[in-house]
């Protein structure tokens, strides 16, 4: 997610930028028509993306660097590179081990759903303890723990419902469940989807790229996720994940009579028109 936005911010600012991908896909967590989208958005820009990449060596070549992967395809030559490739805790040289508190085998701080140790009295809040890695969530961590210490208020982390960003442009806000989350799941659905092409907001702007996706449960009308892609997708979000906090069915969504022009008054339409997950 960081390299992505890294190098549309550098693209922008000049560069010629290529993007090197060990996976089959950008971005695999999300599912494969997000994917798909980010990839376009990026490729429009003059980004290179290089998929499937194996066997990924680095070398200096003059004064820049070539990065080498699969045989038979050519370097990737520049002056600068960006690894991104995931995160380590923090949490070495904190003396845990003297405390007794328990890591897990990544080095997180091992925590129950109220973020509480292995250790009575000690709590673990924000991104090493491995439940984010946000600030939004490390901030919600603070919350739960003030709530349990001080307003004997047993708030948990099984409580929030999963909630990010990409923040290239346009961003891509998502909550809850992945269409292939739900397929996974076994359950019967309902999915409804829209493009940004239509969607008055983002043509009035000139910002068609992208889509609109909500899924829902079709026995009990629970909204299970929703993905927006487009304009103002980070915020449009919340008009669905606020929904899911209220264990608010569908019907609450397709009902709603929200403000023109906007990105989020989709949503209701989108809402009146689901049908069958095949």
């Amino acid at each position: 997610y960081v390299s992505l936005e890294f190098a549309q911010m550098f693209r922008r600012f000049g560069s010629q930028v290529t993007v090197v991908e060990k996976s089959p896909r950008l971005i695999g967590r999300e599912d494969e028509d997000v994917s798909a989208a980010i990839l376009s958005i990026l490729e429009n820009e003059g980004i290179t993306v290089h998929l499937g990449a194996g066997d990924i060596g680095f070398a200096r070549q003059g004064s820049d660097i070539a990065v080498t992967f699969t045989a038979g395809k050519a370097p990737a030559v520049g002056s600068h590179v960006l690894l991104a490739v995931g995160r380590t805790p923090n949490t070495d040289d904190l003396g845990l081990d003297k405390a007794g508190v328990e890591l897990d085998k990544r080095g997180f701080i091992v925590v129950d759903d109220q973020l509480r140790t292995s250790v009575p009295g000690i709590w673990a809040m924000g991104d090493c303890n491995g439940k984010g890695a946000f600030t939004h969530t490390s901030y919600n961590d603070y919350e739960i723990v003030a709530a349990n210490l001080l307003d004997s208020d047993p708030r948990r982390v099984s409580d929030r419902i999963e909630a990010y960003a990409l923040y290239t442009d346009p961003p891509l806000g998502r909550c809850g469940m992945t269409e292939a989350a739900v397929r996974k799941s076994g359950r019967r659905a309902l999915v409804g989807q829209r493009p940004m092409t239509r969607v008055g907001r983002a043509v009035e702007k000139g910002e068609t790229q992208g889509f609109m996706k909500i899924l829902a449960d079709a026995d009990t009308n629970e909204i299970l996720g929703c993905s927006v892609l487009g304009p103002g997708g980070d915020e449009a979000i919340h008009c669905v994940l606020d929904l899911m906090y209220a264990k608010a069915p569908i019907s609450t969504l397709a009902r709603a009579m929200h403000i023109h022009p906007n990105v989020s008054e989709l949503l209701p339409t989108i809402a009146q028109e689901l049908k069958p997950l095949a």
